[in-house]
């Protein structure tokens, strides 16, 4: 573990994306880690800031974080540098930042295109919709800077001379595209030649018009496809040249003869060549064009295949090794006319060896089957060099199964491209358990997979941007990397599904547009406690996490909108059964949110006989009532609210939301818990939730966790947990007095259990605890990441690094290991928004040694096992104790 924060500010960054350089609006903000020496937190800063080549301008500013832009708004395509240092006496500047703002919307003067055959193809089901190629020539003389601007309604890739622009993957990505809309900025400068060049864009459905969920239903986004691309050039002469899409351009078919994200794509390199047609112009209404808070989805890493195995039927299977998002990348296509067929999947049949997605396959009740399927084609033209890369879908798989008659196949010739959401990495965490390692890399591989451009639930099956999933994930994921572009982007299309009575969609983006009320049953299911509040949940981490308080202000509206319809729900709706109890309710079931829709503790552990078959539930799971859920989760965004309004000034709201949470926290407490500390539900879930959410009275807690730890232990030390709860069992059992518990549960092995999902190979978390049974047969997904969240449990017991309470942007923290036989040493970092924070501790030979660093404008409390407290400033400091008993020695590295 190393500690080498420089001696000037460094890691500048604005709040924006980009591809191979930032691209901004008008006014980004500004942070930057500060140096070693720095003091407080609200130390001033000297910003020296050049816009296109012009005269310096200087600045003075308060902070490192999220820093207003200091100066005027910036034009389109102005090119900035800037630098900083803190202010006072000859310190140094820190190295220079660059960036560029993007082409604001009110500057775009090119048309929106769209393929003359749209209509017809617009009438073919989804799934079988080919790629079009849209295309034109310019003339130009010699070239000093040349910025390609480009977006599209569908998925597309722009070329110059035959020379792909940029890196990013799936562009536009994924967002409401009735209401926004991202462009992406490349550097062109080297693709551009003196004479005429040749611009091409290929087009396909993608999110706006493909498939959507579980069930493949066509996103509603709109009927036609189109795009709108300007090049803005910078000549040698001095003048410059714009050109963009207008009606000189054509399109005509392509060798991608059927592109869907979900379903697959098919090239065909011997397609015959369609006849150039005139595009159709302006065709579509589009929202204005914005610049993405968000990294940019690409091909992150390459994994070689490592075993190639042929089946008696003549087909292939080929293994990663690992469950992941992206695509195959196939050099050997055979000779001209050569077919492959590929199918991919996350597991393979016991039995036959052969691929099987029937786990993946969807039903709802009195409709057929829907089949899963991920599925490429491709026929070979023979030319020399050929290669197959689908980059207008996207499959989750571990294998492929590939056909091609008698040409033979190689392993050297498949390579899978891992593709998802280019984040930075932030945090590490290794330990003296190697399962628990393990544990790790295969939760992080659960959360790379299901980041592609949005937080989806599952790269296979559905798909989409389910709220509950990210709020139980989120505070794991902002361990592992920076997810605050990444979050804002998706938060950005919560607020545009928000349904006008204040509802939040359970997924965003929401292609079935269930604001728009089209769908009976999908409406009847929308509004529920612990998926709706990842409106209030997700800003409030952001502002935790790296003291974004614009998040909170962005948001603070839709957060509003939905705490105020989930409390009118609970005064006006009443559970019937407690109509059944008493005709006229009592006085605190006004804040006892029970008489609407709730998906409850989803996914809880099945219960299991004697001889471990599975018991089915009894009852109507709909019918169920699932009001201590709701009114814990109404608790949670409701006194969550309070304080987001006090940081915002708006101390009205404060006292209001502040009063209704204590109302609803005794409402939960008279109705679901008696006066020995006992819930009415008497579920381990329901516990978790008093003492995580602080909703059981100080004097029940240690009541509260007796009986969690009791039914525990009844359960034979497995986890009763689902959905909304799992994540925080073992910090509750730690925090409780019941560590060695914990790590009983971490560490059980079989079924529900985390260890028993790697004992069965998995490489991804699954949905299910038996997402393989003991008869190696595979059920619901295998790369659902919720489960993962335990992973957070490292970081902040086993590690013991956790943010304090009231910390914003991590200015303190607290060291707290929580230290288990079966571990014995960790060591881990968090990148945090002041700079490294680094933890390492070992037990060994009766001592517990503990190094820590520190971050400037950062203190650290660390807390020993016998409970004494020290405090750290920044820098390195060394800590030995003799275990159990001893004093603490304290060592300053700096």
């Amino acid at each position: 573990m190393t500690f080498n924060t420089p001696d000037t500010p460094y890691e500048l960054a604005i709040d924006y994306g980009g591809d191979r350089f930032p691209v901004s609006g008008s006014r980004p903000r500004l942070s930057w880690k500060p140096p070693r020496n720095t003091g407080a937190a609200d130390e001033e800063y000297e910003l020296e800031i050049h816009i296109d080549g012009q005269s310096e301008q200087q600045a003075v500013v308060i902070g490192h974080l999220l820093v207003d832009w200091p100066v005027r708004a910036l034009r389109s395509g102005e090119r900035v540098q800037w630098r900083v240092r803190p202010r006072g006496g000859d310190l140094a500047w820190s190295s220079w930042h660059t960036f560029e703002a993007g082409l604001l919307d009110a500057d775009w003067t090119a048309s929106w295109i769209t393929p003359a055959d749209a209509p017809e193809t617009s009438q073919l089901p989804p799934g079988t919709r080919p790629a079009r190629i849209l295309s034109a020539t310019f003339t130009t003389s010699e070239v000093v800077s040349a910025r390609l601007y480009s977006t599209a309604l569908g998925v597309y890739e722009a070329f110059v001379n035959g020379e792909r622009a940029g890196t990013v993957e799936l562009a536009p990505g994924s967002t409401s595209y009735d209401l926004t809309l991202y462009a992406q900025t490349e550097d062109v400068t080297t693709s551009v030649r003196p004479g005429v060049n040749t611009l091409e864009i290929v087009l396909s459905d993608g999110w706006y018009r493909g498939q959507v969920g579980a069930f493949r239903k066509p996103a509603g986004w709109g009927e036609l496809l189109a795009v709108r691309l300007e090049v803005h050039l910078e000549l040698a002469d001095g003048t410059t040249q714009v050109v963009g899409t207008d009606e000189k351009w054509t399109s005509a078919a392509g060798p991608v003869t059927r592109a869907d994200l979900m379903d697959g794509q098919i090239t065909d390199f011997l397609a015959s060549a369609d006849p150039q047609r005139p595009v159709l112009v302006d065709a579509v209404t589009a929202p204005p064009i914005d610049w993405s808070p968000a990294p940019p989805v690409r091909r992150i890493e390459d994994l070689t295949c490592v075993s190639l195995t042929r089946l008696e039927s003549g087909a292939w299977v080929a293994d990663f090794g690992q469950n992941a998002s992206g695509w195959i990348r196939l050099t050997d296509l055979g000779p001209a006319g050569t077919r492959t067929v590929i199918d991919f999947g996350e597991h393979l049949d016991p039995r036959t060896g052969d691929l099987t997605t029937t786990h993946l396959d969807c039903q709802r009740p009195g409709d057929p089957v829907t089949v899963f399927i991920q599925h490429d084609e491709v026929v070979s033209s023979g030319a020399e060099g050929e290669v197959f890369e689908p980059r207008h879908t996207v499959h989750g798989f571990r294998y492929a199964r590939l056909e091609r008659g008698d040409v033979p196949l190689n392993t050297s010739s498949l390579t899978m491209r891992v593709v998802h959401t280019d984040l930075r990495a932030t945090g590490t965490f290794a330990c003296g358990n190697e399962d628990l390692n393990r544990l790790y890399d295969v939760a992080r591989w659960s959360f790379r997979g299901n980041a592609v451009d949005v937080p989806t639930d599952c790269p296979t099956r559905e798909r989409i941007g389910w709220t509950g999933d990210y709020q139980v994930f989120a505070p794991t994921a902002a361990r592992l990397y920076d997810i605050h572009g990444f979050s804002r982007k998706w938060l950005h299309s919560v607020r545009d599904d928000q349904l006008d009575d204040g509802r939040i969609a359970n997924f965003s983006p929401d292609g079935r547009r269930i604001k728009l009320r089209a769908d009976q049953r999908l409406d009847s299911m929308t509004g529920s406690a612990g998926w709706g509040d990842a409106i209030v949940l997700v800003p409030w981490l952001l502002y935790k996490t790296y003291g974004d308080r614009q998040a909170l202000a962005e948001n603070w509206d839709a957060m509003v909108r939905w705490v105020e319809w989930a409390l009118t729900t609970a005064r006006t709706a009443r559970h019937p059964s407690r109509v059944a109890r008493s005709a006229e309710p009592m006085p605190h079931e006004e804040y006892i949110w029970d008489g609407s829709f709730h998906w409850g503790e989803w996914a809880l552990p099945k219960a299991r006989a004697a001889d471990g078959t599975v018991v089915e539930p009894e009852g109507d799971w709909m019918a169920t009532d699932k009001g201590e859920v709701g009114t814990a989760f109404l608790y949670r965004s409701t006194s969550t609210l309070a304080a987001i309004a006090g940081l915002l000034g708006r101390e009205h709201e404060a006292a209001r939301y502040a009063h209704l949470a204590e109302r609803i926290k005794g409402a939960w407490c008279a109705e679901f818990l008696d006066d020995t500390g006992r819930t009415t539900v008497d579920t381990q879930a329901s516990y978790v939730r008093a003492l995580a959410l602080r909703l059981a009275p100080e004097k029940l807690r240690d009541a509260a966790a007796e009986r969690l730890a009791a039914l525990i232990r009844a359960a034979d030390t497995h986890l009763g947990t689902g959905f909304l709860s799992t994540a925080d069992l073992l910090p509750v059992l730690a925090e409780s007095g019941h560590a060695d518990l914990a790590y009983e549960v971490l560490l059980q092995r079989t079924s529900p259990s985390w260890l028993g999902m790697l004992d069965r190979g998995a490489t991804t978390i699954w949905e299910e605890w038996d997402g393989v049974d003991d008869n190696g047969e595979a059920n619901a997904s295998l790369n659902h990441y919720s489960k993962g969240a335990v992973i957070h449990f490292l970081h902040t017991h086993t590690l013991g690094l956790r943010q304090a309470e009231g910390s914003v942007a991590w200015e303190r923290f607290v060291v707290a290991p929580v230290p288990h036989l079966s571990v014995g040493w960790a060591r881990g970092t968090f990148d945090s928004p002041r700079g490294t924070i680094g933890v390492e501790w070992r037990v060994h030979d009766g001592e517990l040694s503990l190094v820590v660093d520190v971050p400037p404008t950062s203190t650290a409390t660390v807390v020993l096992p016998d409970g004494e407290q020290l405090t750290l400033n920044p820098g390195r400091s060394q800590i030995s104790r003799q275990h159990p008993q001893g004093v603490a020695h304290v060592r300053p590295g700096h």
